[in-house]
C-alpha cells in the first residue's frame, strides 16, 4: 500500500471544508475537529468509522485511538479530560491523523493490536515513532492551514506573542502549537524556547535562524537561561509580553528582541527571540541538528 501523505491528506479535508463552509471559515471559528472526526469518517468509511470522541482519565497519555473488537471495526478517540480546549483540539486532530493514515496497522502489526496510545510529547511534538510525526503533521495542517496562516502573519513579518496568541485563538490551539506552526514557514530569524525554573526544556529556531547558527543545545546538558532573561528573572507580565531588547552577549553574540509568556496552569514559560537581518543565502551542510529535533529524538530511541 502506498503511504499516505500527512499534509496531502489534511489538505484534502481542508479543501472540502472550504467548499462546504467557505474560504473565510476561520473568521467564524476554528475547525470543530470533534464533529469532523465522527462525521467525515462516517462518510469515507461507513462500516468502520470513528463512532465516539470521549474524555477519559489517561495516565501517561494525552490521547488514544482505540479499535472495537468486532469486524468491521468501529473506533473511538479518547483524550485526557484534564486538557484545556486548545490541547484537546490538537489531541483529537492527532488521533484523527492516526485513523486517516495508520489504522491498518491495528490488523497488520502486533505492536498496535490495542490501538494507538500517545504521550504528551508525541501529540505536541511528534516524538517517538515516525507515525507520531506523521499524525502531528496531519494535525498541524488540518487545524492551521498555511494558506490562511500566511494571510494572518505573512512569512516575512516578525510575530509578537500577542499576534501568535491571536492565531492560537483563531485556530483553537495552544500558544505553543501556534508558535511552532509559525516557525515552520517564517523566513525571519526567530526562536521559541520552553523553560521551567530557569532551564530550557527545548528550543526551536526557524530555518533562517538555524542556518545563521542560532540554536541551543539542550540534549546532553540542561541549558540554563541567561540571568538577564525575562523568564529567569520572572519579569512582570506587561514587560514580558511587550518585549525588551537584549544586548549582544546575553543570548547570542548579537542583540535580540525577547518576549516571554508564563503559563501558570502548566508551570512553564514560552520565550520568543527575534534576531535582526536574514540568514546567509547559502549554508553548507549543518554539523548539528537544532536542539528541538535532538531533544525529541530521545523519545524515538526509547
Amino acid at each position: 500500500m502506498t503511504p499516505k501523505s500527512p499534509r496531502g491528506t489534511a489538505n484534502n479535508i481542508s479543501l472540502m471544508l472550504n467548499t462546504v463552509l467557505g474560504k473565510d471559515r476561520f473568521d467564524k471559528g476554528p475547525v470543530d475537529v470533534q464533529e469532523l472526526a465522527v462525521e467525515y469518517t462516517r462518510q469515507i468509511a461507513p462500516d468502520s468509522h470513528i463512532e465516539h470522541v470521549i474524555a477519559e482519565d489517561l495516565p501517561g497519555c494525552d490521547g488514544a485511538l482505540v479499535p472495537g473488537d468486532s469486524q468491521p471495526r468501529r473506533w473511538a478517540i479518547m483524550y485526557d479530560r484534564k486538557q484545556n480546549a486548545g490541547r484537546r483540539a490538537y489531541t483529537i486532530a492527532h488521533e484523527l491523523g492516526h485513523f486517516m493514515l495508520h489504522r491498518e496497522l491495528v490488523d497488520n502489526d502486533p505492536d498496535f493490536d490495542g490501538g494507538f496510545y500517545c504521550s504528551k510529547e508525541a501529540v505536541e511534538h511528534g516524538a517517538g515513532r515516525d507515525i507520531e510525526k506523521e499524525a502531528n503533521e496531519f494535525a498541524a495542517n488540518l487545524l492551521m492551514p498555511l494558506d490562511d496562516y500566511r494571510r494572518q502573519i505573512p512569512s516575512d513579518q516578525l510575530a509578537s506573542l500577542e499576534r501568535l496568541g491571536d492565531a492560537a485563538s483563531r485556530y483553537g490551539v495552544s500558544l505553543t502549537a501556534a508558535s511552532l506552526r509559525w516557525l515552520e514557514y517564517t523566513t525571519t530569524r526567530a526562536m521559541v524556547i520552553a523553560s521551567v525554573d530557569g532551564f530550557a526544556l527545548w528550543a526551536k529556531p526557524s530555518e533562517a535562524a538555524f542556518k545563521s547558527g542560532r540554536f541551543l543545545r539542550t540534549r546532553s546538558d540542561p541549558f540554563e537561561l541567561p540571568a538577564a532573561s525575562l523568564a529567569a528573572r520572572k519579569a512582570p507580565a506587561k514587560e514580558s509580553l511587550e518585549g525588551i531588547r537584549q544586548n549582544a552577549g546575553i543570548w547570542f553574540p548579537e542583540p535580540t528582541v525577547e518576549m516571554c509568556m508564563r503559563s501558570d496552569k502548566y508551570d512553564f514559560e514560552l520565550t520568543l527571540l527575534h534576531f535582526e537581518g536574514r540568514a546567509p543565502a547559502y549554508q553548507a551542510e549543518d554539523e548539528f541538528e537544532d536542539s528541538y529535533t535532538q531533544f525529541f529524538k530521545i523519545g524515538a530511541r526509547g
